[in-house]
């Protein structure tokens, strides 16, 4: 049987007034390690699984601040099989993990988990949709590894949708493994790499001294965006490689 299961957090400056985890997505208030509040997200069943779907809601109010992060990496597993007798012979279907965030003004959100592993056998669909207010500041790390060690990837599409005051920053979708168009594992793309992440960075700090385009190493560019935000992207060979061309950026606050 799939799971359906939403968790919300809203951040005010003065707390957490909202907290709710449901199903797997369990929200547990950690020490912060900065300024403003912080929330890590802990894994409390396997999922997700084919079929599931689960949603994270964060708000961060005018003036707050937040970091969200994670206990664990995020593990796509194969879908369940079809239950005895139903004359199918299919599992569940695809999986979807939706995160919808939103940056008030004045307000910053850390949204810095763990890494999405796609197992073998697994397809999840899913889809980040950000809205920033003018002043708001966003950070949000992606990494996705495709397939645990000596596996080939599940399925996996991924969107990132980013609206700032209302208007269009970012909207991109990727694709790997089974069933994703031809040529994902090309050279073009990814090379053979099995890591591949993104470090979006938006502020209004962009807008006073615009960051430069630059070449971090052999597979990772820094892109300023067509407005006041910049945007890392990775290839690597393994999660530990690409966390730390990720950091390196994330230290520098994309200067």
């Amino acid at each position: 049987m799939s799971v359906r299961a939403t968790a919300r957090i809203v951040a005010t400056p003065a707390g957490l007034p909202v907290l709710t985890g449901d199903g797997p997505l369990a929200l547990r208030r950690t020490r912060a390690l900065g300024p403003g509040a912080r929330v890590t997200v802990v894994g409390a069943m396997s999922a997700p699984l084919g079929g599931d779907r689960l949603a994270i809601e964060a708000e961060v109010r005018d003036g707050a601040r937040l970091t969200v992060d994670a206990a664990a990496a995020t593990v796509a597993l194969p879908g369940r099989p079809a239950p005895a007798g139903d004359g199918t012979g299919r599992a569940a279907g695809h999986a979807r993990y939706d995160l919808r965030l939103s940056v008030g003004e004045r307000a910053e959100l850390r949204w810095l988990p763990e890494q999405l592993i796609s197992a073998h056998g697994s397809d999840l669909r899913t889809h980040t949709r950000v809205e920033l207010a003018a002043t708001g500041r966003l950070v949000l790390r992606e990494e996705q590894i495709l397939g645990r060690h000596g596996e080939p990837p599940g399925t996996l599409l991924t969107r990132l949708t980013v609206r700032r005051a209302g208007r269009p920053l970012l909207d991109q979708e990727l694709s790997y493994g089974p069933g994703a168009p031809d040529g994902w594992d090309g050279g073009a793309v990814l090379g053979g790499h099995r890591a591949v992440g993104q470090l979006l960075i938006a502020g209004p700090e962009f807008e006073e001294k615009p960051a430069r385009p630059r070449v971090l190493s052999d597979t990772a560019v820094l892109t300023p965006l067509a407005g006041p935000a910049v945007l890392v992207t990775a290839v690597a060979p393994d999660a530990l490689v690409l966390r730390r061309v990720l950091d390196e950026v994330l230290l520098t606050g994309g200067r």
